[in-house]
């Protein structure tokens, strides 16, 4: 069968690769000039099952209120004439409740622990490099208030069987002895052992690179502009250069998924969520980390990725907005020189940011639509790079009339 992928980011990329590995004669296209090089290009690194707790829970919004008006605050928003972001926060509200909140833990985390498992196996089929560590990764908590209303979130991931075990201090400077100079702003964490870090960008130019040799063609520097549809199906790919044709066609482009669905009436409430990243190199070893942390309260990620220190979070709703407000990664790096001090020359620093394509339920649409032909596998916001593989291996046996490994209920579009 011949199949378009649209989108050459890690979720594009990897569903070329499933889908090739299937037996499939596989496209993928992609506005830009080379794969990875919008959201999948400088993010946090990890492979993050355990952040698989929606944003929507019962604590988000009593928090968003304490930060409005920080400019430096983990969740920020634009507050501007903006009707799509207003809809998708009526929708985001509506999913903070205490049992809508559990629901989507499991569904996000059903994903995120099957593709945990995807991408070990694809680690050793193709031999691919990408910076990657299996150290696991550990949440660090600076009150006990903060690691106390961690629980109930913690308790429901290892009912889905997430190993996410409670950590004291002693136990966080055990796992991360760099942690050892920030001690006293340590309360303790959580812990999650099977989880791993690892450059998103390396991984997709190289899974690239063997989906090429395999026989997948990538062509770049298409910009997509419609879906054409017939009785049912989609006809074909409006582009600005040609129109393209093929037996299925999967829909991987992120944040601006909702621009081609819109006109085929379907609503996928998907909103960029900006966030920023700096990534700078280590000059002293000794004072480096190699665990992946988050920082729950920062809402700020660390990952080691070789001799680079990256660092990631906060979240910015304003639109397709993708300058840079220096003040939000120079707050980021000043927390990093904060709890890692001497590992790193700031002065060497790099920035970055990136839209994030968030649903209001913090769960992918995965899955078929209401055109026979055409998947979609989009809208994974911050757990793009956790969630990649499983989600790609699962539209690929979708595809292929074969049976998927885990239920996609709850998964599709039609949930909206």
């Amino acid at each position: 069968m011949k199949v378009l992928v649209l989108g050459a980011g890690v979720v594009g990329t990897t569903t070329a690769y499933y889908l090739n590995k299937a037996g499939h004669d596989v496209t993928v296209l992609d506005r830009c000039e080379g794969p990875g090089l919008e959201t999948s290009f400088a993010n946090g690194g990890q492979i993050s099952a355990c952040h698989a707790e929606p944003w929507a829970n019962p604590s988000t919004p009593l928090r968003a209120l304490k930060w409005l008006g920080r400019k430096d605050a983990p969740l920020l928003f634009r507050l501007r004439l903006d009707p799509p972001l207003w809809s998708w926060t009526l929708r985001f509200l509506a999913n903070c409740t205490p049992q809508k909140s559990r629901i989507n833990t499991e569904r996000a985390l059903r994903i995120a622990k099957y593709s945990r498992d995807c991408i070990k196996a694809l680690r050793t089929e193709t031999g691919i490099v990408y910076d990657h560590r299996e150290n696991g990764i550990l949440h660090i908590y600076r009150s006990n208030r903060e690691l106390d209303a961690a629980a109930e979130a913690a308790e429901t991931m290892r009912q889905h069987g997430l190993d996410r075990r409670l950590v004291d201090r002693d136990e966080c400077l055990a796992i991360e002895p760099t942690l050892s100079s920030a001690k006293d702003k340590i309360v303790g964490g959580y812990y999650s052992r099977d989880d791993e870090s690892g450059d998103a960008y390396k991984f997709t130019t190289n899974l690239a690179k063997i989906t090429e040799t395999a026989g997948v063609v990538f062509k770049y520097g298409i910009g997509v502009t419609g879906i054409e549809t017939d009785r049912g199906k989609v006809a074909a790919i409006q582009t600005d250069r040609e129109r393209v044709t093929a037996d299925a066609y999967v829909l991987s482009l992120g944040s601006y998924s909702p621009f081609l669905l819109k006109p085929l009436g379907l609503r996928a409430p998907i909103y960029p969520a900006k966030g920023y990243s700096v990534t700078l190199p280590v000059e002293n070893q000794d004072k480096a980390p190699t665990t992946s942390l988050t920082d729950d309260e920062l809402k700020l990620v660390y990952s080691r990725l070789g001799d680079r220190l990256r660092v990631a979070g906060t979240a910015e709703f304003s639109g397709y907005n993708t300058k840079i407000d220096n003040e939000r990664p120079h707050g980021i790096l000043k927390q990093a020189l904060s709890l890692f001090p001497g590992c790193v020359n700031p002065d060497k620093a790099e920035f970055w940011t990136g839209l994030r394509p968030k649903t209001p339920d913090s769960v992918p649409i995965i899955g078929s639509s209401p055109f026979s032909n055409l998947f979609l596998n989009t809208g994974h916001g911050t757990l793009g790079w956790t969630m990649a593989c499983g989600s790609a291996k699962a539209v690929s046996d979708l595809i292929s009339g074969q049976k998927t490994d885990i239920s996609l209920e709850g998964l599709g579009i039609e949930r909206f």
